[in-house]
């Protein structure tokens, strides 16, 4: 068959998942093209960072891209303000927001209701909010947004004001170092003013005249400070691309350099466009050796505990799949960046199933897609980070060790 020359992984986010009345949303939907792809490759299950590591998306996906997290990773600010085409500067401090809903100092709701038209919000906290700091602040997707403090002395060793859970107080940021301090007081501000503009703002009076919960408090996490990385292209000597809705993915996309192909239609939940994800993924290899195409939204079915909800979008993905059978001349990844369980309605550290089919690779004896099939497979368990040293080899692109 020869040797494939470009790859395709395709990243089923937060689509792994644990048994429910003993079987996996995955082993409960239809998922046909998924099997076939698990019975024409080799099988295993993968470790996102390590057995018992609970992974972040962020983290999760810089190590299927081969990238060691506990050297590359300072927090998800500076990958989801990449994301939202933001142009950083070495030494920005970055975080991660949402748009949160608060009553009487407790927030009821980290996403405001999953709210999706955030542009005139951002817009208003840009322009109001003065600070002792140059301050950029853009939406992202859906209820997320970013932040950069640009400036001398700014730090990123603060702690989060996002509780993290719902029905819990805001948290005031504090400082985890003696030269965050400025920081600290900085983003304590930031929070107060732009609470104030929210809380008058039109779009969130009409919100709560129909009953919707109110965007009217910015939660703020993930703080990292902006450094110089080595290059995807710097890494492995090949040309890639992202293909994705969210910002955090399009983030790592771009802080790597891989080029970001916009999907129209594309979103990070359960209304995405796949077909016309894939549809760009098989283009762009046309002219790039390496394509991410990450699918997101089981992940949020996942945080949201809705079990037919992800069971239906699986096999969606699935159904949109169809035409990445059969490519020739390449390499097809298919694997959840994490488990996302339906029971904790977060990330857990479960590894998940991984299935790689292409000229080359040897072919096992699982025949469906899925994370109790796979553990049979002749991959074993890898980590995440073993996967871009594998698939390199596989197309012939690494150098022998040794004589």
């Amino acid at each position: 068959m020869g040797i494939a020359k470009k790859i395709l992984l395709v990243v089923l986010d937060g689509a792994s998942d644990r048994p429910i009345g003993g079987r996996t949303p995955l082993q409960m939907a239809e998922t046909p093209n998924l099997d076939l792809i698990a019975r024409g490759g080799i099988n295993g299950i993968m470790d996102p960072i390590a057995p018992g590591i609970r992974p972040g998306s962020d983290v999760a996906h810089l190590a299927l891209l081969g990238y060691d997290p506990y050297e590359v990773y300072t927090g998800r600010g500076p990958l989801e303000a990449a994301g939202v085409g933001i142009r950083l500067k070495e030494g920005d401090v970055a975080f991660r927001c949402n748009f949160a809903t608060m009553k009487d100092g407790i927030i009821v709701d980290r996403r405001a209701g999953r709210i999706r038209d955030t542009a005139e919000l951002a817009k208003a906290i840009q322009e109001g909010v003065n600070l002792d700091a140059e301050l950029i602040f853009k939406k992202s997707t859906g209820h997320r947004a970013a932040m950069v403090l640009r400036g001398e002395g700014l730090s990123p060793h603060v702690t989060a004001s996002d509780p993290k859970h719902d029905h819990m107080h805001a948290r005031k940021v504090d400082a985890l170092r003696p030269e965050a301090e400025r920081t600290a007081n900085i983003l304590n501000e930031f929070i107060e003013q732009a609470e104030k503009i929210l809380e008058t703002h039109p779009l969130n009076i009409e919100r709560k005249r129909i009953g919707k919960p109110p965007a009217n408090v910015i939660l703020i996490r993930g703080a990292g400070a902006v450094q110089k990385i080595e290059t995807f292209s710097e890494k492995y000597g090949l040309k890639g691309a992202v293909i994705a809705a969210t910002g955090l993915v399009i983030g790592i996309g771009r802080m790597y350099e891989l080029d970001y192909i916009e999907t129209e239609g594309a979103t990070g939940g359960v209304d995405s466009n796949i077909d016309a994800k894939v549809k760009n993924a098989i283009g762009a290899l046309e002219d790039h050796d390496f394509v991410l195409l990450n699918i997101k939204g089981a992940d949020e079915s996942g945080h949201d505990g809705l079990i037919e909800e992800k069971i239906q979008f699986i096999g969606k993905i699935d159904k949109a799949l169809g035409p990445i059978i059969g490519l020739k001349d390449m390499l097809v990844v298919v694997t959840p960046d994490h488990s996302t369980p339906i029971a904790v309605r977060d990330h857990s550290a479960d590894p998940v199933p991984v299935a790689i089919t292409g000229p080359g690779v040897r072919v096992d004896n699982v025949r469906a897609y899925d994370e109790i099939s796979a553990a049979t497979g002749g991959l074993s368990r890898i980590r995440s980070m073993d996967l871009m040293p594998m698939l390199m080899d596989l197309i012939d692109h690494t150098k022998k060790f040794g004589a």
